[in-house]
């Protein structure tokens, strides 16, 4: 039943030619798909990961130009961080400061070294060394050189006004255990892997932290975290988590399809949306593996109005 850890993170953003520049060309991530918002067709769905998308690497976007800026707090994620390799952080603070992005400058946090920044629409992220990183390919796309590049998703940070039915559903459903607290901050990892316990080695995309005691309730828009998205084998494995969460009196939505996995929604007791998401299919289904993020790539339900949309689509140039 347990979850395998982070599947993706889904944000917001303002202008999408902004957010890619800083996202692939800073950051250096791969575009590994351009489509378009299933449920808002007028909107891209930006997909950002390592070289093949593989789940727990991606972070995506809506890029709603129009809509308010948000405040991260109370009931939201509020920060989401990558793992780059042991000794990075020097040169992502003189990369970062060279080009005029506010940044914390590196620190310890649950034995491990972190910085802080934040991308154009303010939202809160941070670059973690991780010891796993340093074996995992990098994006391969010459922008950032590869000792240094981001690897993968390291986790991600919810506010909570009490911490305590959170991290309930963690560990009762989810298949986490808490592994350190540092003040009111608390972070869980996925349970009997080999991580279990070992808060200095956390894997990639598994890590979440809750902060307790956030007063003020977030309010969503531009540079907030939209919903974070969990790990499921399958749609059989889907399914049993689904019914734990509903045996246990949560809302969970029958499941859709997002044409590169499958997804139920719900939200956690502290309001913020979480998604169970399958693994595959993957990103390849419609596009080469190294061609991924190439072309605008709609779902066969919406290739008949490929026209309409892309005429109401703010001109994007990728590299």
């Amino acid at each position: 039943m347990n979850s395998s850890g982070l599947h993706h993170i889904t944000a917001v953003a303002g202008d999408p030619q902004r957010n890619y520049d800083f996202y692939a060309g800073l950051l250096g991530l791969r575009l590994v798909k351009k489509t378009v918002n299933f449920d808002d067709p007028s909107v891209y769905h930006l997909y950002y990961g390592d070289r093949e998308g593989n789940p727990g690497t991606v972070l995506t976007f809506f890029p709603w130009s129009r809509l308010q800026k948000g405040h991260p707090d109370r009931g939201q994620a509020v920060a989401l961080s990558f793992a780059v390799p042991p000794g990075a952080l020097d040169y992502w603070s003189e990369r970062l400061d060279g080009e005029h992005v506010g940044m914390v400058e590196p620190f310890e946090r649950f034995g491990r070294r972190v910085m802080g920044l934040q991308d154009p629409d303010g939202l809160h992220l941070e670059l973690a060394e991780s010891e796993e990183a340093a074996g995992m390919p990098g994006p391969d796309n010459g922008r950032v050189p590869d000792e240094h590049a981001v690897r993968a998703l390291q986790g991600v940070t919810l506010a909570e006004g009490d911490p305590g039915p959170t991290a309930e559903l963690l560990t009762g459903v989810l298949g986490y255990e808490h592994a350190a607290s540092e003040g009111d901050r608390h972070l869980y990892l996925p349970a009997g892997g080999e991580n279990s316990g070992e808060h200095s080695s956390v894997g990639h995309g598994s890590a979440v932290e809750i902060i307790g005691g956030a007063e003020l309730d977030g309010r969503p828009g531009r540079g907030t975290v939209h919903h974070v998205a969990f790990r499921a084998r399958d749609e059989e494995h889907q399914d049993q988590i689904a019914r734990a969460l509903i045996d246990r009196g949560y809302h969970v939505t029958d499941r859709r399809d997002r044409q590169y996995f499958r997804s139920v929604y719900f939200h956690e007791p502290g309001g913020v949306l979480l998604e169970i998401a399958t693994d595959g299919p993957g990103f390849a289904i419609d596009e080469e593996p190294s061609q991924l993020g190439g072309e605008l790539k709609l779902p066969d339900w919406l290739e008949s109005k490929r026209d309409t949309i892309e005429a109401d689509l703010k001109e994007l140039q990728t590299l």
